[in-house]
């Protein structure tokens, strides 16, 4: 089932930048703004994303093998490298004018400065700001960037303005307790961003006020023209877009969606007549849409190819159940046709400061139906520490509380086996990243309940993680895991591979040779102790892969032989 999303309006609005994986990687097309036929631009091996620079040429983001060492060039009559410097990284472009700005760490390996390029003469003005930085966004008329800058604190960051011309830079979010700032919006002259200060939930802020509030947390963009604010709500995950005048902050009109689901990379054009979103469901592929404002019509644009009618796949339905302090903690639940009780299937999102949604993720929305379609329910909770249930819920797993996460799983399992369709003593656990560190926490800690994990670039143990992922994330994920310096004895006793006794359930790990973020040691090393322990372990390493699986083959043989272990482990 392919895939496909908006990436930007080219500078005269007439065309469309997308991404999609036609041909087994995401390929950038071109495509007319109202709708026809995609255009291919890039054939590469490897996935690509990118945007329509303001002269009309097609800038190119793309890595080798997953390394995460993003390189930038221009497609314009051919291929061009731009920036390119293979030992570093070179993220988050964002253009206006003659103006290409973009984060890199190239200058001690660690420290993500900004630079401004002129994209005529090539100079370049470099920002040191310290720390990991990132470009949020570029003024319309090319004069001023905001930068995000990640704080000390767990949940914590700030925005600058940095003048391109003088090296100016302006601190836009002085704050005391810990707070986050997001898509800074340009109204004119002033800027809207989204932020939880001094609040639980993310609200609309100009000048210090919160413009637009909601119990849900809340997002923003706006059109260069200065003719719309648009505000995403999520609200138990689902999507809710509103448009609002950018000058009063009345509410216009809710945008129409094709369903209930997840709205993602939604994007203007320059004339703010048109807005453009990719839109999914856990039944329906990402496609992109087309919003136009003034006839208030939405109009399909792309219709990806599926092997697989939509209508036979399956929706999750909501539900809450109490964990073991009390603390109430979301579900989305898959069951297949039938009485049961049905084998299930736990599957825990990374992060872990992010959220399971309702939509069609490439690592998890393909495995999930393909279980239920072969007689597994899923669960898919959303355990504490996730976002998007306000700032108290997000940091309910900082640091010495990192297990009480991990508690929330053997209270789902309680929850799911009273279920009369439900069969706790055939229940497995599945995740990615830090949601493979989850599944192999819920072997070690409690044994007794799960009889199967599945766990792709897990970590096994957060001490040699943090020792040994790439030195500009360690800081980053410190904030969260706790510091090497003063947490260790707390991170050696949250460390699966710790308690690795006590893990009896067979076990299938994935991992890329090339992932900088949780090293294959990781994997390799869990996979040698468990098998000389005699507990089944099936190792399945992608030597053209890093932290995700992105080439199709790749991620069809994942899930196809981790569903076969699970079928011989499972004995169904």
């Amino acid at each position: 089932m392919r895939q496909a999303l908006p990436l930007s309006f080219s500078p005269d609005g007439t065309r469309l930048l997308v991404g999609s994986n036609l041909e087994s990687t995401q390929q950038l097309y071109a495509l007319p703004a109202r709708g026809g036929a995609l255009e291919r631009l890039t054939h590469f091996a490897e996935p690509v994303s990118g945007a329509f620079l303001p002269d009309g040429r097609v800038l190119i983001e793309g890595d080798v093998g997953g390394n995460e060492r993003t390189q930038l060039y221009v497609l314009g009559d051919e291929l061009e490298p731009l920036v390119v410097d293979t030992e570093y990284i070179h993220r988050t472009p964002h253009a206006a004018c003659n103006v290409l700005a973009y984060s890199t760490n190239r200058r001690n390996g660690v420290d993500f400065d900004i630079v401004a390029r002129d994209l005529s003469t090539g100079a370049e003005r470099v920002f040191e700001l310290g720390g990991d930085c990132a470009v949020e966004g570029v003024s319309p008329d090319g004069r001023w960037m905001v930068v995000e800058r990640s704080g000390e604190r767990s949940g914590d960051n700030d925005l600058h303005l940095c003048a391109v011309e003088t090296g100016e830079v302006r601190h836009l979010t002085p704050h005391d307790d810990a707070a986050e700032f997001y898509s800074p919006a340009w109204l004119g002259e002033t800027l809207v961003f989204s932020t939880n200060d001094r609040r639980d939930t993310f609200a609309i802020s100009r000048d210090g006020e919160f413009v637009v509030e909601s119990p849900w947390d809340l997002d923003c963009r706006a059109d260069d023209a200065g003719r719309s604010l648009l505000v995403l709500a999520n609200e138990d995950g689902y999507s809710c877009l509103t448009l609002y005048d950018p000058q009063t902050f009345e509410k216009r009109e809710e945008v129409p969606l094709p369903g209930h689901g997840v709205v993602e990379h939604p994007v203007f054009s320059p004339d703010g007549a048109l807005l453009a979103f990719s839109f999914s469901s856990p039944v329906e592929p990402h496609d992109v849409y087309l919003y136009d404002l003034d006839n208030r019509e939405l109009t399909r644009l792309t219709t990806s190819p599926r092997a697989v009618d939509p209508a036979t796949l399956v929706e999750p339905t909501l539900h809450r159940y109490a964990s073991f302090d009390g603390e109430s903690v979301p579900v989305f639940l898959f069951e297949p046709e039938g009485d049961g009780p049905f084998p299930v299937v736990v599957t825990v999102h990374g992060g872990p400061e992010s959220q399971w949604l309702p939509w069609f993720a490439p690592s998890f929305a393909p495995l999930t139906q393909y279980l239920v379609s072969r007689g597994y329910a899923v669960a898919a909770p959303n355990v504490r520490g996730s976002t998007g249930y306000g700032k108290r819920y997000e940091h309910l797993d900082d640091i010495d509380k990192r297990l009480d996460s991990v508690r929330d799983l053997s209270s789902l399992h309680e929850w799911l086996s009273a279920r009369p369709t439900i069969d706790g003593s055939r229940a497995a656990v599945y995740g990615r990243s830090y949601g493979g560190y989850m599944v192999l926490a819920a072997l070690a800690f409690q044994p007794e309940l799960w009889a199967v994990g599945i766990e792709s670039v897990g970590i096994s143990n957060l001490v040699s993680f943090l020792e040994n992922t790439s030195p500009y994330r360690r800081a980053v994920r410190e904030r969260e895991y706790g510091s090497l310096e003063h947490d260790r004895e707390l991170l050696v006793a949250a460390s699966p591979m710790t308690h690795i006794d006590a893990i009896r359930a067979p076990l299938f790990i994935q991992h890329g040779r090339n992932d900088p973020r949780v090293p294959v040691s990781e994997s390799e090393h869990i996979h040698a102790v468990l098998r000389e322990k005699g507990v089944p372990c099936e190792l399945l390493v992608f030597e053209d892969e890093g932290h995700a699986v992105q080439k199709l083959p790749n991620r069809i043989e994942t899930f196809t032989r981790a569903v076969a272990f699970l079928d011989r482990m499972l004995d169904t």
